[in-house]
């Protein structure tokens, strides 16, 4: 075997490149590092995590890499429409793109300082067919990735480059437009090196237009891994993408004509309908060296550069005014160290720093201003010690100095008694902080007549205070396992924008900011169930049910003039139920796979949700969502591939985004397509 190659790296255990293609894909995955940086059981492990393999990737039905996190308890997504597909954890999900859950992939965060702090969903720089496994940290990890780890982290650990040998051609047909097409090819690079490469295209028509908007989706990808053993000990990984997405924006004029909105010929004067165009670049290395057994040393440089243009002209008013929100370049270079070693017998330890360098420049946000800089210094360190067979303690500790949000440190601490080999219970308390981005404290939006938002530099952080139970038990001789857990968060002086001054008297001119305005307290229980019955069959079970309490601040309240004040009742309604609702209070996924005669194997995935918001003016009603794929696996000659037929919404027309109105309802329709992929 070639070791753990580039464990830390990827920040999980990685496939050695002896085993065979039908052993990795259906290899159980009982060690995790995203939780602690170390290698660890699940049973050691400081909180709850699901990995989602690649037989359970392709068995889901996915062709958007969101739709897999419905398998995960606590996470709800929905697709790319008029609003970018977002991905949350435990609710809290207002903000366009996602904040509050870090997404790694093999290490290099996908925060992206253009995108308001958050992950633009409809660039993930990874094809779902590079993807070895995903690891999810059910739980706040700003201990192991730093402070905007906030409610849980989501690791991407793609295919080692060993284990990618000649080409591979697939392509997707279906209804709505579905045309999809993938090229990927592996080889060795000389007697110490490997490398793979994947080009994709994927383009559909969206959710079907309705009233006055219009929807459609195409992105183009390129990635490329290389990995080097240099020596005996050391390994280098080079990794290079870059990925463009085409949303459309905007809306249709209209007008109430007897009381009913009409759709009007022409252009709307305030959001014309346009393209809003996403593109990222990305580079990272990352530098290994095994110097004995557990313990190594690593040094990863990340660069991503992201572009956007959402430009439009606004002519509603005296003055047209060009509008470019999430437009220009935003720039992020980072370098980490770590060392991980075993000082004594029963005890590990991992730690390090590394320096964060994030520059943005938008003509409309910071007109003006050029680049905007920002540095962030942070040390970690986590500790694992086992005093005894039946206890497992983990310790970690996390400071970090921002130049734009001042210092935070946050502290982890956990208990996992090992009642017998096969049943554990965890304890576990952890803190974490999210800071705002860098709009948000140096932001400056005026539209020609009015300023529209003003950053504010002393914008605070958003604190979660988390408290867990959980209970892991792991049958082997009965080829099951189940991984339930109970959770207190309590998320102090939760951020969000608002108008500072609703009042006639000044004309609303001073402009929105974002600042803290509530406590969220979440709490519930859930569980993932993993059975298989037979060698054929694999089941997996997920539920979550969560309660959310919100209560403003009392400073909030107190203003006479924002849209908090005591004259805007329905406003302050909306928002609670906004937090209150921002997770649906249960939710239930069941993924079957069957192995069938003749080769063929089947699988089916169903989703139940109750009702929630993911915006203040919207809502969705509960669904249910069942998906179905069949494929046939072959060889022909010396070659070989699949056939598969996939159905997406078998059960019918729902909405997941929002249906709280019948003309302006995001209607999820029953989506199918054939694919067949050939492996020369």
């Amino acid at each position: 075997m070639s070791g753990i190659a580039l464990a830390l790296g990827a920040v999980g255990v990685s496939s050695a490149s002896e085993l065979t293609t039908e052993e990795a894909f259906f290899s159980e995955l009982p060690v995790v590092a995203s939780v602690s940086r170390l290698p660890q059981r699940l049973a050691d492990a400081p909180t709850s995590v699901t990995v989602i393999d690649r037989e359970m990737i392709k068995a889901s039905g996915a062709r958007d890499l969101n739709d897999l996190f419905r398998l995960v308890p606590g996470f709800q997504t929905h697709p790319n429409n008029t609003d970018a597909a977002r991905v949350t954890y435990h609710g809290l999900s207002d903000e366009e793109f996602s904040p509050r859950v870090q997404v790694l992939v093999d290490g290099r965060s996908l925060y992206s300082p253009l995108f308001k702090n958050g992950v633009n969903w409809a660039l993930i720089p990874v094809a779902l067919e590079d993807i070895e496994r995903i690891e999810v940290v059910r739980g706040t990890n700003a201990v192991s990735f730093g402070s905007n780890a906030f409610l849980g982290v989501i690791n991407i650990i793609t295919v080692d480059p060993a284990l990618a040998r000649g080409a591979s051609f697939a392509v997707n047909h279906g209804n709505q437009g579905v045309r999809d097409y993938t090229v990927r090819g592996g080889s060795r690079l000389g007697e110490r090196g490997n490398f793979r490469l994947t080009y994709q295209q994927r383009d559909d028509n969206g959710l079907q237009d309705r009233h006055d908007w219009v929807d459609s989706f195409r992105s183009r990808l390129f990635d490329m891994r290389a990995d080097f053993a240099l020596t005996d000990r050391d390994e280098l990984q080079i990794g290079l993408g870059h990925t463009e997405a085409i949303l459309p924006r905007g809306r249709k004029p209209k007008a109430t004509v007897g009381g009913v909105e009409v759709i009007l010929p022409g252009v709307d004067k305030g959001s014309p309908i346009h393209h809003f165009f996403q593109s990222s670049t990305n580079f990272q290395a990352i530098w290994r060296r095994a110097y004995a057994p557990g313990a190594d040393i690593q040094v990863r440089y990340a660069y991503t550069q992201d572009g956007g243009s959402d430009e439009y002209t606004n002519t509603s008013g005296a003055t047209p005014y060009r509008y470019d929100v999430f437009g220009d370049v935003g720039r992020r270079h980072e370098i980490e160290a770590q060392h991980n070693f075993t000082p004594f017998k029963d005890l590990r330890l991992v730690w390090g720093g590394g320096w964060r360098h994030d520059e943005v420049r938008s003509t409309t946000m910071l007109p003006g201003k050029g680049w905007v800089e920002r540095d962030v210094i942070r040390g970690f360190g986590n500790l694992e010690f086992r005093p005894f067979s039946w206890l497992t303690a983990n310790t970690g500790l996390s400071t970090e100095r921002d130049s734009l949000a001042g210092a935070h440190t946050s502290p982890r601490a956990s208990l996992n008694f090992h009642v017998t080999p096969q049943n554990t219970i965890r304890v576990g308390y952890s803190r974490a902080y999210r800071t705002a981005s860098t709009i948000d404290y140096r932001g400056d939006w005026y539209n020609g007549s009015k300023y529209q938002f003003r950053g504010d530099p002393d914008t605070p952080a958003e604190q979660l205070d988390s408290w867990e139970l959980g209970y892991l038990g792991d049958w082997k001789s009965w080829r099951m396992s189940l991984d339930a857990r109970w959770f207190y968060e309590k998320v102090k002086g939760r951020l969000f924008q608002y108008d500072r001054d609703v009042s006639t008297a000044t004309g609303d001119g001073v402009p929105d900011v974002v600042s803290a305005i509530q406590d969220i307290q979440m709490r519930g229980i859930e569980y993932q169930f993993k059975w298989q019955p037979f060698d054929s069959s694999r089941l997996t079970i997920g539920q979550a049910f969560i309660q959310i309490q919100s209560e403003y601040l009392d400073g909030v309240l107190a203003d006479p003039v924002s849209s908090f004040n005591s004259t805007q009742g329905e406003r302050i309604r909306r928002v609670d139920a906004l937090a209150e609702n921002s997770a649906p209070r249960y939710s239930t996924s069941i993924l079957f796979m069957q192995k069938l005669p003749l080769g063929f194997n089947a699988s089916v995935a169903g989703y139940w949700l109750d009702k929630m918001k993911w915006t203040n003016n919207s809502s969705v009603d509960k669904y249910t969502r069942v998906d179905g794929r069949i494929g046939y696996p072959f060889k022909w000659g010396g070659y070989g591939g699949e056939l598969a037929y996939t159905v997406q919404s078998l059960n019918g027309t729902h909405g997941e985004f929002r249906n709280d109105r019948v003309d302006t309802a995001r209607l999820v329709e029953r989506r199918y397509w054939f694919s067949l992929r050939l492996d020369l």
